[in-house]
């Protein structure tokens, strides 16, 4: 990406702006798992386009796009409006990713993508739940792909935010405190979103996994309350930290079992080699956990392998005792592709790799994962504290949901940044003059009261800017200035 200044700025105030805007773009040049293409339609999935008229492929790519997941659909409009089709492309946001292989001598092909919602876009940390219209955080489709004996099968699954009005502002704290806000659109907002689901894919089962203890569990309690007044829509509570502790991912199975009546009557999308269309996918699970990646991917790259397994029986690759665990390389291939896939959305939405992900990649905790989870860990919390608020204001702008021209300054907020470096002097110099006089003391006898007196001096100043700082984390954190959370 280039940008090009085309304004000639010339008084403070509109060089501030200037700079400030700039700084957003720059941020965007860095973002992550864009994918488009000259031909292909990558915003629709393979059962909704096989079921579209043939002469949509006479129009432009973004008039057969789905507007839902057209990421730089802001930046089209001025092509759009002057009818400069061929240079309108539409991007995705999301993943693409293929494997090939070969079973019992039949060469096959899995191609795994998802595309992220441009409706609720933001970061992990400030866009949280749904908005007043029914849309969610973190929404995205995702599409596994077979291509096999002229055959080509399409799974669906989605994953989306707790679709109730509720935010987890950062504090410094490691885990900032959940906040369920009560609304009066509450109950309309739930059902909003799953009528626009339902429309769109079929009947609909929703998998929480999200802990049944602490704020999550009172977030689920919520979630739960306001599912019984939608009796067509199934929805299943598991708590994935419970029964998957210390990597014991086989007890998905008892998840599975629960809802594999479910699964087999939504079924999948086949077609063959002439176009008939042999099988359709008649709803969709959809799986969330608090930041829908880790949990929810681990669990989606499982039900994946299920459906996997009997579009292989189906297309009579596979007998129907066999599996593709019972295949190594392949088994290993197709959870790398779902370790990569999460990865990306992980990225896209919390700025670091997936938690988990030698769950998907080798069905176990392992050592080195536990060590990789622990720095990932560390990285979103810095980056979520300290970096978010300025990439969210990034989406806001390059998606239009802030329009410059039409909204005023974008500096009405206070700005917290300068406040950050001044506290975290004053904490590390304390701590280290506090250490070094403690130390003193010890070693000089003769000067001991004086420098113990001293050292508990500074000890106390640290412990109240200690204080001040936890008292005021929000002050110290990175914050939107463009658009409110809602």
């Amino acid at each position: 990406m280039k940008f090009l200044s085309c304004n000639d700025v010339w008084r403070t105030s509109q060089k501030r702006n200037e700079g400030y805007f700039m700084s957003l773009l720059r941020i965007v040049e860095s973002t992550p798992g864009l994918y488009y293409s000259y031909e292909i339609d990558l915003t629709l999935n393979l059962q909704r386009a096989s079921k579209l008229d043939e002469g949509r492929f006479s129009k432009p790519l973004w008039k057969q796009a789905d507007p839902r997941f057209i990421w730089n659909r802001n930046l089209l409009e001025d092509l759009i409006e002057h009818k400069l089709d061929a240079f309108a492309i539409p991007f995705i946001q999301g993943s693409f990713q293929t494997t090939e292989f070969t079973v019992k001598k039949i060469p096959a092909k899995v191609t795994l993508i998802s595309r992220r919602c441009n409706r609720r876009l933001g970061t992990r940390m400030w866009r949280r739940g749904a908005n007043l219209e029914g849309d969610t955080a973190n929404f995205v489709e995702t599409e596994q792909l077979l291509e096999a004996e002229g055959c080509t099968s399409s799974f669906l699954q989605v994953r989306g935010s707790i679709p109730l009005l509720w935010q987890q502002i950062v504090d410094l704290s490691y885990k900032a405190k959940l906040e369920i806000i009560g609304h009066e659109e509450t109950a309309k907002v739930v059902e909003r979103h799953f009528n626009d689901l339902i429309q769109r894919y079929g009947t609909i089962a929703v998998l929480d996994l999200t802990d049944n203890h602490g704020d999550e569990g009172k977030l689920s309690c919520a979630f739960a309350a306001e599912m019984e007044k939608l009796p067509l829509v199934r929805y299943v509570s598991f708590d994935f930290h419970y029964h998957c502790a210390k990597g014991k991912l086989d007890n998905l199975k008892i998840l599975y079992n629960e809802i594999a009546e479910d699964v087999q009557t939504q079924g999948y999308f086949l077609i063959n080699a002439g176009g008939v269309i042999l099988e359709e996918q008649r709803g969709v699970v959809r799986a969330n956990c608090i930041d829908c990646l880790d949990r929810t991917n681990v669990t989606q790259s499982y039900l994946a392998t299920k459906s996997l397994n009997s579009q292989l029986q189906q297309m009579g690759i596979l007998s129907s005792n066999d599996c593709v665990s019972m295949y190594g390389d392949i088994d290993e291939s197709f959870k790398i592709l779902w370790a990569v896939h999460g990865d990306e959305i992980s990225l896209e939405y919390a700025g670091t790799h997936a938690l988990k992900g030698d769950l998907v990649r080798y069905g176990r905790q392992t050592v080195a994962g536990l060590i990789q989870d622990g720095i990932t860990a560390l990285s979103r919390y810095y980056l979520n504290n300290f970096q978010d608020g300025l990439r969210q204001d990034a989406l806001d702008l390059i998606s239009g949901r802030y329009d410059p021209t039409l909204s005023g300054p974008p500096f009405q907020l206070k700005d917290s940044l300068p406040y950050a470096p001044v506290a975290s002097a004053l904490l590390i110099g304390g701590l280290t003059v506090t250490s070094f006089s403690l130390n003193q003391a010890i070693q000089t006898a003769s000067s001991h009261g004086q420098r113990f007196l001293s050292s508990v001096l500074w000890a106390g100043l640290v412990a109240g800017v200690m204080a001040a700082i936890k008292a005021n984390g929000r002050l110290f954190c990175s914050r939107p200035r463009l658009c409110g959370l809602f």
